[in-house]
């Protein structure tokens, strides 16, 4: 990966990336940053709302953006500034989602640039559109230590709690599906009020 200068970089330039959305990678992102919201993470409570099935968090979408920003462009050493957000679309499992960084705008002297940020599904619709600046490094970055594949490399000491920690998260939330449904079965008569 090579992070590119304020003076290496065009309004009209613009960068991609594809990934495909799956319970997982769902799962994965919920447990990194707690959001525990059910329409995320249990399909029986989403399964009664309008989108029928688990939906990706808003965030985890516009996290596509921040990897083309941050792998792209400009690249790496780049600092995110600011970013607005309108989540158009659900985003469910088997979506695959195309993020898209354009320059709209070089501000060469105050190191600088604003970009044009969407993200599309398989079908070209838009599920999230929005606008970033961004500020490059000074100097170009070349940076060889990225991953061969996305994912979350922990050092060998720490995967054993990581693995502890991912099925305590699964319990939890097995635990909380299981309490709600018996909550839901129970008679009126039954819940204290």
């Amino acid at each position: 990966m090579i992070g590119r200068t304020i003076a290496e970089v065009q309004p009209g330039e613009f960068a991609e990336l594809s990934r495909h959305v799956d319970l997982e990678r769902i799962g994965e992102f919920v447990d990194a940053v707690g959001d525990y919201n059910p329409i995320h993470s249990d399909p029986e409570f989403a399964a009664a709302t309008s989108f029928q099935e688990p939906i990706a968090p808003g965030v985890f979408t516009a996290g596509l953006i921040s990897a083309v920003i941050g792998t792209q462009l400009p690249g790496p050493g780049a600092i995110y500034l600011s970013q607005t957000l309108r989540f158009v679309r659900p985003v469910k499992p088997g979506d695959t989602i195309t993020a898209r960084v354009e320059v709209l705008e070089v501000i060469r002297d105050r190191n600088r640039m604003r970009l044009n940020t969407v993200c599309r599904n398989q079908r070209g619709e838009e599920v999230l559109a929005g606008e970033a600046w961004v500020m490059p490094s000074r100097t170009p970055v070349i940076y060889d230590r990225a991953p061969a594949e996305p994912s979350c490399a922990q050092p060998v000491f720490l995967q054993p709690w990581l693995w502890a920690t991912r099925t305590m998260a699964l319990w939890g939330t097995l635990g909380l599906s299981l309490l709600a449904a018996s909550r839901r079965r129970l008679p009126t008569s039954a819940v204290r009020r």
